[in-house]
């Protein structure tokens, strides 16, 4: 049973360290707050998009891309509408009108959302949260901020798939949880309860579980497996590097 959203794969990405990957998309996020402008970021995006479709995760990515639509949308009609800055009338639909000022704006945060989102799905796309972790410890994190770590990266899918079975449970037992928008609503109360329950029991069990395996001994950690470093990860971490340095040195500039 899988409680990340890693995608398994044998590409570039998936064969690069996971450091170098953190590196990578710390380097995009960075990047998104630095570049100015709409040109720049469309070209850190469309990096970003490239990266995720070598290593085959474009699909995947695109569901979470689809995701958070109605938040970009809403960033256009906002600021279309109510940006300080509006002067400009653009386009007018009947009674409404949107400004030129306010939806570039909004597609400046739109592109700001999206590189946010591309950057963090090339890692956890395509790195297992246990080899993150694993490289992170090697290099001297503590164990307890790795658990803290692995557990952030998987409190999203773990939760779901315990929504997904309490949920089969109760259709099991005769309530109806699909139809329409009130029935879904009416089925979403009845399994608060035993989500959030659940989620207590299962912290208490993984931490039981933890002090057994010695979670709190502080003799020095030894692991299982070697850790791999393709030969072409220090490439990729002096362009990404050299791609931050540009962009401060751009920013500085213009500014």
């Amino acid at each position: 049973m899988q409680f990340t959203l890693y995608v398994p794969g044998d590409s570039w990405v998936h064969r690069l360290d996971p450091v170098s990957k953190l590196l990578l998309a710390a380097v995009g996020l960075a990047l998104t707050f630095v570049l100015p402008g709409h040109l720049a970021p469309a070209l850190l995006l469309a990096a970003a998009l490239a990266i995720l479709a070598t290593a085959r995760v474009l699909r995947r990515s695109g569901a979470v891309f689809a995701g958070v639509l109605l938040i970009a949308v809403t960033f256009f009609i906002v600021q279309g509408l109510v940006y300080a800055g509006n002067a400009t009338p653009a386009l007018t639909l009947g009674p409404v009108t949107f400004y030129r000022e306010g939806l570039l704006l909004g597609l400046r945060l739109t592109l700001r959302l999206y590189n946010i989102l591309a950057s963090s799905l090339i890692l956890i796309l395509t790195t297992r949260p246990s080899d993150l972790v694993e490289s992170l410890m090697r290099r001297g994190l503590p164990s307890r901020f790795g658990y803290v770590i692995i557990a952030v990266l998987q409190v999203i899918p773990v939760m779901v798939e315990a929504a997904g079975r309490i949920t089969d449970a109760q259709r099991s037992r005769g309530m109806e949880t699909e139809g329409s928008l009130w029935v879904r609503l009416r089925a979403f109360i009845p399994l608060m309860g035993p989500l959030v329950t659940s989620s207590l029991i299962a912290t208490e069990e993984r931490a039981l579980a933890l002090e057994v395996r010695g979670f709190a001994s502080n003799r020095k950690l030894t692991f299982l497996r070697d850790e791999i470093i393709p030969g072409y990860a220090w490439p990729v971490r002096i362009a990404a590097l050299a791609a931050l340095a540009l962009g401060i040195a751009g920013r500085v500039m213009l500014s």
